[in-house]
């Protein structure tokens, strides 16, 4: 069963929200984020990023910029940019880019669910990426950027968020990337209500994006339980601020891959080996996206190749079956010498929101080799996460990305 409940949202008011919700805090730099924050000093980057606030060079990791982030979003809060709830509510959270809408509930998730298996995940997390999100959560005593979740669908809890859908919407507004963020409400009790136990017999929840921020979420709850002599498990520190969606309703963009060399090979020798495991045609000039599973896209000085795994590539294994693995493992791995891609500088990870020019661009620069990738599907991630097992790094990309400071969770 999943626990998932109402909170007390702060929010902003609803003339600012265009101006507040922000990109996650991961997607910019430091530089880029002192950049948003000078060009609109509401961003919610002031809070995500609040070395923003000081000169550069400042360490982002020092107390002081989680100390300037507890206070900024204090002040906003006193000075009513920021409002809170005077009781518990769902909320919906749509997203509509190139015309398809995603429609997610947004609602706290339970920090036992996560530690007991009902919260599944499918990748690992870096302990530095934690320990920030940690020290962020922990020091403003809130949850500042929503954790991506995905559930298989339920035409039931669907039929109560449109329902509440046919009501004006809290926020509507369309953010510089041209995606619509719409925001609806849920304060009805019956509503809340049926919600809840709706959820409550959905047996998993799957981590979409923001296995760093779930992950530094659950930490502060348990130091939090760990430090509360009265803790009965209903505070609000055991919950934590997701973002709801039905599986068949979100898109998984390509991950694409760059290595900056060729491992000391000739690029027909690179062919030559790996012909006997791959059917391969030249495509030419035009930049060639997969559009089945099995297919990859490898380009090289000016020229696209179709390669196509043979059959005896296929598994039923939940990770090796993935086209990700298949590259890793077939010629990643045992040809382009990539033998860890979470450490190794040769290989780039581009997202396909960006295009396959800048594969072609990234691969000029030092006369690299380019893979374009078919996505991996949400049935193959939830099969990994189902398994207990982890997919290879960079497995998925996400689109569109859920803005920061429209919810915030207090405790």
């Amino acid at each position: 069963m999943s626990i998932i409940r109402p909170f007390q949202a702060v929010r902003p008011s609803r003339e600012l929200a265009s101006r507040i919700a922000a990109l996650p805090y991961d997607v910019y730099s430091s530089t880029e984020a002192r950049h948003i924050v000078e060009s609109n000093p509401l961003s919610f980057l002031r809070i995500d990023r609040a070395e923003t606030q000081f000169p550069e060079g400042t360490d982002m990791y020092s107390q002081e910029v989680y100390d300037k982030a507890r206070d900024i979003l204090g002040q906003m809060i006193s000075e009513g940019s920021f409002l809170k709830e005077t009781s518990p509510c769902y909320y919906i959270y749509s997203l509509t880019m190139d015309g398809r809408t995603q429609t997610g509930l947004v609602g706290c998730a339970s920090v036992d669910d996560y530690t007991g298996g009902v919260i599944l995940k499918h990748e690992n997390t870096l302990e530095a990426k934690e320990l920030d999100r940690f020290r962020h959560i922990d020091t403003c005593s809130a949850q500042t950027g929503p954790i991506f979740l995905s559930y298989r669908p339920d035409e039931a809890v669907r039929a109560i968020l449109r329902k509440v859908q046919e009501g004006a919407p809290l926020y509507d507004f369309t953010s510089d990337d041209e995606i619509r963020h719409c925001v609806w409400r849920i304060d009805n009790s019956e509503d809340i209500g049926n919600i809840s136990h709706l959820f409550a017999r959905i047996p998993h929840l799957y981590i979409a994006d923001g296995h760093h921020r779930a992950a530094s979420a659950v930490k502060v709850g348990l130091k939090r339980r760990a430090e509360d002599p009265d803790f009965s498990g209903n505070e609000e520190y055991n919950f934590f601020l997701s973002v709801l969606f039905p599986s068949d309703e979100l898109k998984i963009y390509d991950y694409n891959r760059v290595v900056s060399d060729l491992n000391g090979y000739t690029f027909d020798k690179i062919l030559n080996i790996v012909e006997n495991t791959f059917e391969i045609e030249k495509i030419g000039s035009t930049p060639f996206r997969p559009e089945k599973k099995g297919d990859f896209g490898v380009y090289h000085g000016g020229c696209w190749f179709r390669l196509t795994a043979r059959p005896e590539l296929c598994s039923d294994d939940p990770v090796k079956g993935l086209d990700v693995s298949i590259l890793q493992d077939r010629i990643l791995s045992p040809v382009l010498g990539i033998h860890d891609p979470k450490t190794d500088s040769r290989i780039s990870f581009i997202g396909g929101i960006r295009g396959l020019k800048e594969l072609e661009k990234r691969a000029d620069l030092t006369g690299g080799i380019a893979f374009s990738m078919y996505p991996t599907s949400m049935d193959e991630l939830m099969k990994v996460a189902d398994s207990g097992m982890l997919m290879p790094p960079k497995s998925t990309w996400f689109e569109p990305k859920l803005r920061s400071g429209l919810f915030i969770h207090q405790f």
